[in-house]
């Protein structure tokens, strides 16, 4: 059996407010780089993970708030899709990554740790991007700094459309 130890996330199980975060997101865009928003389409909008599995790693959202993909409409569906495909070549271009894993976690039994609003991860991937210290020591590296990261990805995402 595997088991996956991120006691870094800590922080983000501390940091929870009331209320559903990512529609606190869609009420402020005036706060869009401080709540690091890469895009804002029709539908759906692109967010850096704050609490990163990896360098980059992004969420594409829809503005609609539901816990069952199953209630979006078509046009939701399609545009998020859209933008999932978009972000892996972004992913792959602008951060060199080898792999994406892309991911929705439905429900808080499948692992969502925002289950009331379903939303796609996406994760860049390098070949051997974790290491014995991830193993060992409990200790997750992070080598590239935020901002300048997510400036990268918004300036890449602005040419999406």
């Amino acid at each position: 059996m595997q088991h996956l130890c991120a006691p870094w996330r800590s922080e983000y199980f501390s940091a929870k407010k009331e209320g559903c975060v990512f529609c606190g997101v869609i009420a402020s865009p005036q706060d869009d780089d401080k709540n690091g928003v890469l895009f804002r389409a029709k539908r759906c909008f692109g967010i850096m993970n704050l609490y990163p599995y990896s360098p980059g790693h992004f969420m594409v959202i829809p503005l609609q708030h539901t816990d069952k993909i199953e209630e979006l409409d078509e046009q939701t569906w399609l545009e998020m899709s859209h933008f999932v495909r978009e972000g892996v070549k972004i992913l792959k271009s602008e951060l060199r990554a080898e792999g994406v894993n892309i991911g929705m976690n439905l429900g808080g039994a499948a692992g969502a740790g925002i289950a009331e609003h379903v939303h796609y991860h996406l994760v860049p991937r390098w070949s051997r991007d974790t290491n014995f210290i991830t193993t060992i020591a409990d200790v997750r590296i992070n080598g590239v700094p935020f901002h300048p990261l997510f400036e990268k990805l918004k300036k890449a995402f602005s040419a999406v459309s």
